[in-house]
């Protein structure tokens, strides 16, 4: 009894030192724009390569879109770009859009960020502020584009910061009602269980990001809008 205390107290302590560099991760991105930087060279290297074709829809934005492997098939016969990079919050999007998503001349931007900013602290109107310059940016280059935001989900890690997400969502929510070119899509409700919390059955182990599960019905929400949008 005594070795299995001992063990769990181990795993605790090591959970809790993951949290805690976790946060100083977080807290160090939130400050640097280019923080991601490193990441972005991987892109703009493959892109000297083999460029991405324009027109096509290019999906930007955190880890939940860095870890979602599956996008292209998943996305299939539509045409994809996946930039998701690092940890990422909307001023990071902001500042590398210019590098991975403007030079490829998509039709559409699908965007999902706003969850790592809230869990850095940063209340819901530096969130509707980051995305609202987000959109100026790509349209001065891309006046056509179409930009579709997927809300910020709710996570059993981040249960706490849940009010301030929603509002976030809210506000870009009403944005998006008010311009023909700007969509938001609710990515979060079919990620809740019968009692109204995220589903376990949802996410990985951490609590915070996609599980296969996740991301199969993130593809049932997404995909049937853009193939009515962009399928022909």
């Amino acid at each position: 009894m005594k070795k299995l205390a001992f063990g769990l107290l181990g795993i605790a302590l090591l959970a809790l030192c993951a949290v805690g560099l976790y946060l100083r991760y977080m807290s160090g991105a939130a400050g640097d724009p280019a923080f991601f930087a490193s990441e972005i060279e991987v892109f703009v290297e493959a892109d000297r390569t083999a460029p991405p074709a324009p027109g096509q829809i290019v999906f930007v934005g955190s880890s939940s879109i860095r870890f979602w492997t599956t996008l292209e098939q998943d996305m299939a016969p539509l045409r994809i770009v996946r930039r998701g990079f690092g940890g990422a919050q909307l001023s990071h999007v902001v500042h590398e859009a210019p590098r991975i998503v403007i030079p490829y001349a998509p039709r559409a931007v699908v965007v999902y960020a706003g969850d790592n900013d809230i869990g850095a602290g940063k209340s819901a109107e530096t969130v509707v502020a980051d995305f609202e310059a987000l959109v100026v940016l790509l349209r001065a280059s891309l006046p056509e584009v179409d930009v579709w935001f997927l809300s910020i989900k709710p996570s059993r890690l981040r249960a706490s910061l849940w009010p301030e997400m929603a509002k976030a969502n809210a506000r870009i929510r009403a944005l998006a009602e008010a311009d023909p070119r700007l969509h938001y899509l609710d990515v979060g409700t079919v990620l809740l269980g019968s009692d109204g919390e995220p589903s376990a059955d949802f996410f990985r182990f951490d609590g915070l990001h996609l599980n296969a599960a996740g991301y199969a019905a993130w593809t049932k929400v997404v995909k049937p809008v853009l193939l009515d949008a962009y399928g022909s």
